[in-house]
């Protein structure tokens, strides 16, 4: 699975996703200061939503320090579903119930175990069929 990987700041955290990402087999696209690049979390997180919607990539993991900011620069990329998440429980909803895309955590309080929590559940968790019609209402109006 390809995976659009992005922060703006590269840490300790953002090091350990990414490779476990891919010690699961991923392949891991880097945006921002994980790629090399310095790029600020409105930059970064509207990259990792062109990613996934345009389909270059299959989903998207991003940071920012709370996650807020991100998560908002990305939501606004047609087709995304952005969700800032703190634990599995939520990451699991959010890729059951929404059919979020692009899973966001923040760098102040995640610890790399919630991390790969969150990706144990984002990763074992399918959209509900039953949940089509809420996810189409929450599309932007052409």
């Amino acid at each position: 699975m390809e995976i659009a990987f992005g922060s703006d700041e590269r840490t300790q955290l953002t090091d350990v996703v990414a490779a476990e990402l891919e010690t699961r087999g991923h392949d891991v696209r880097r945006v921002g200061p994980p790629g090399g690049e310095d790029k600020e979390w409105a930059e970064v997180g509207r990259e990792v939503g062109e990613l996934v919607a345009s389909g270059a990539c299959d989903t998207g993991v991003l940071f920012c320090w709370t996650g807020t900011g991100a998560s908002i620069a990305a939501n606004k990329v047609r087709g995304v579903r952005a969700a800032l998440c703190t634990d599995a429980v939520t990451a699991a909803g959010a890729r059951k119930y929404n059919d979020a895309n692009v899973l966001v955590m923040g760098l102040r309080l995640t610890s790399a175990h919630l991390a790969r929590e969150m990706l144990d559940a984002w990763f074992s968790t399918n959209p509900d069929p039953a949940e089509a019609t809420n996810v189409a209402r929450v599309e932007p109006d052409v």
